[in-house]
């Protein structure tokens, strides 16, 4: 048995990052402080499961697209029992939804948040 304990992401502003997760899924600060090479690091998430938002001390080239990264992150999928309830709270935040798809084995739709973070929200219900 395995499970994804956590995902380790870079973000211009892990304090935004954070809200915004509390913001569209109620899920709340784990632990904050000081990581790796003199950045920073929050971990936000439930009890079980989180995405760490980390900084570094100094901003990296921001134009590299991750698809076209070897090892890059191409988004972040999130199961959710009301995809509607998720979806409004997305657009209430100031975001666009995009892709909304409706197949086996889940309805879904697709956000990027303010780092163009792409996320997969997806519910089986």
């Amino acid at each position: 048995m395995a499970r994804l304990e956590h995902v380790n992401i870079t973000v211009s502003d892990p304090q935004r990052s954070a809200a915004l997760m509390d913001t569209l899924f109620g899920w709340k600060i784990r632990w904050e402080g000081e990581a790796i090479n003199g950045g920073y690091t929050i971990h936000v998430g439930d009890e079980d499961d989180y995405l760490a938002f980390y900084t570094p001390p100094k901003t990296t080239d921001p134009t590299q697209v991750s698809y076209d990264i070897l090892g890059g992150l191409n988004h972040v999928a999130l199961v959710v029992d009301d995809l509607d309830a998720i979806e409004s709270r997305v657009l209430n935040a100031g975001l666009k939804t995009s892709s909304h798809g409706d197949y086996e084995p889940g309805r879904r739709f697709y956000f990027h948040d303010h780092d163009d973070i792409e996320y997969e929200i997806v519910s089986y219900a």
